[in-house]
């Protein structure tokens, strides 16, 4: 007797699920959310707005002059923003990091992109659906017994589509360009960061103040520079040597005081050449080998001749700064910390350094109060100086600003008022102590800035591109259209005319679509009628 066991098989064992890696699953997704391109806008958007700030506020690297009177004018906010970085926004920490996240982001986001462009440029266009009805445009003409369909497709060729015949049916598309200018773009963008990324590993840039006179000669070496950045890729022996001279400085203004040209004449000097005589302007810059030399402002450094009590006497050249004003009111400051050296014991006596500060006006008005000049050409000069006596602090090796005394020394009383005074040209200041200011006379002073930024070329050719990838993007339209050749009725060629149907598709949407596919269907039915026409004619 045989036994049947009736019992429900058991199923079988499953395999066991694999474990995914928290930390690979992790970085998995960070990179995809990273790659989209929604983040791609969003970083590309806060960039902009990092870059802000950059604009709005000065920078150490274009005017730290402007820097420091942004200090002077907010002493309680600007500390606060130099801690995060706003007086050097484009070499900050966290505009880096924007940065290097939108690179990362578009080179990830682009990449797969283009393959599947390739991809989609090596397909054929895709075969007719069979409802031609159902397709947003659809029309029927009536073709010749004989219709072709590479005729149909010679026509679709000679407006720029590509085109596949598969027996009676035709198959178009166009718009491809779209695509390609949309990873053109990116394509740019990518370059553009790239352009930026050179230029700062490989640039460098610095700034003077450069006054007239052979004694004043610049020579392009890290040490002369009031503020120089070099990149992370130069070091201070590949700098260009060249030095230069101020030899004159032109400016006209309109009446109104605008300025209406500013020039400036120097003498360069470079290894292995002559010295010659170049000139450049605020648009115009100075080329020299890689370096270009910009003109970034102009004022006048008043020369005044003191005569300490022992009847020595020191001259000063000292560039007074602009204060903002359009008539080129300055402001600064003429230090003697080696005055009244006793000549019997040669000692310098540190309580009776001088300084003067104040005001220079290219036009004083005749009468007080005077605080401002009324045009910015020299017509009227004159400097109202207050004179101080006593320590000036220039011995305790801190470091000051060489256009400004330290108001510490004032206020601790080492430095006290002697006097002030407006002085014209040629005209003497007597103090109490017997010694002398005399205001001799100015000359004037450029500010230049020295760069090399070798990402320009790059930059200009990307940004191009950038605009004509642009404009395909915004422009083209990518669409489809199908032409299906039906038998004539009766089954033979003789037995009537054959029908074509036309249908087409936008890709995107198209407002204009309607009107490109009613044109693509008449010079189709144009062209078969011509077809017949000739026909006739031969028979």
């Amino acid at each position: 007797m045989t036994t049947v066991d009736d019992r429900p098989a058991s199923p079988p064992a499953e395999a066991p699920r694999r474990r995914v890696n928290p930390v690979l699953a992790l970085l998995r997704n960070s990179w995809r959310q990273l790659t989209s391109m929604r983040t791609a806008l969003i970083l590309l958007f806060l960039l902009a707005v990092a870059a802000i700030p950059g604009s709005v506020l000065p920078q150490r690297g274009v005017n730290p002059e402007k820097v420091n009177q942004y200090f002077v004018d907010h002493p309680d906010l600007a500390p606060r923003l130099d801690q995060l970085g706003m007086f050097e926004v484009f070499g900050s920490v966290w505009f880096s990091a924007i940065y290097l996240l939108l690179f990362t982001s578009l080179v990830g986001c682009i990449l797969p992109r283009t393959r599947d462009h390739v991809r989609a440029l090596r397909m054929k266009p895709p075969a007719a659906p069979k409802r031609l009805d159902r397709l947003p445009q659809h029309a029927v003409l009536e073709a010749p017994a004989a219709a072709d369909a590479e005729a149909i497709a010679a026509v679709l060729r000679r407006r720029r589509w590509r085109v596949v015949v598969r027996g009676n049916e035709v198959s178009a598309e166009k718009g491809y360009l779209k695509e390609t200018g949309n990873l053109l773009f990116h394509v740019s963008l990518v370059a553009v960061l790239l352009g930026v990324a050179v230029g700062s590993w490989y640039g460098w840039h610095g700034n003077r103040i450069l006054v007239s006179g052979d004694e004043n000669a610049f020579c392009n070496t890290r040490q002369q520079y009031a503020e120089a950045t070099l990149g992370p890729r130069v070091d201070s022996a590949d700098l260009p040597p060249f030095c230069l001279t101020l030899d004159r400085f032109d400016a006209k203004y309109l009446p109104s005081g605008q300025a209406a040209r500013y020039w400036a004449t120097v003498t360069v000097d470079q290894p292995g050449g002559a010295k010659r005589s170049a000139g450049f302007s605020v648009n115009s810059p100075l080329r020299l080998g890689s370096a270009n030399v910009y003109l970034l402002g102009n004022g006048y450094a008043p020369i005044l001749k003191y005569t300490d009590r022992y009847g020595r006497s020191q001259t000063s050249t000292a560039p007074f700064l602009r204060t903002g004003d359009p008539n080129a009111t300055e402001e600064g400051m003429a230090a003697f910390p080696d005055a009244n050296v006793d000549p019997k014991t040669g000692k310098r006596a540190a309580d009776q350094q001088v300084a003067f500060d104040g005001l220079y006006l290219p036009t004083a008005p005749d009468d007080p109060p005077f605080v401002s000049s009324h045009f910015p050409e020299e017509r009227n000069p004159a400097v109202v100086l207050v004179a101080y006596r006593g320590n000036l602090g220039l011995d305790a090796g801190i470091p000051g600003s060489v256009y400004k005394l330290d108001q510490r020394q004032i206020d601790n009383g080492k430095l006290k008022q002697i006097g002030n005074k407006k002085l014209g040209l040629g005209e003497k200041w007597t103090l109490d102590d017997g010694s002398t200011l005399e205001f001799v006379g100015t000359r004037p002073y450029i500010t230049i800035a020295v760069r090399y930024a070798p990402g320009q070329t790059l930059m200009l050719g990307a940004c191009v591109t950038l605009l004509a990838g642009l404009m395909g993007s915004l422009f083209a339209r990518r669409r489809r259209v199908w032409f299906r050749i039906s038998p004539p009725e009766g089954g033979s060629p003789t037995s009537g005319s054959s029908l074509v149907e036309a249908g087409g598709l936008p890709r995107t949407e198209h407002p204009g679509f309607a009107d490109e596919f009613a044109q693509l269907v008449a010079a189709v039915s144009d062209d078969g009628r011509d077809d017949r026409r000739a026909r006739e004619g031969d028979e």
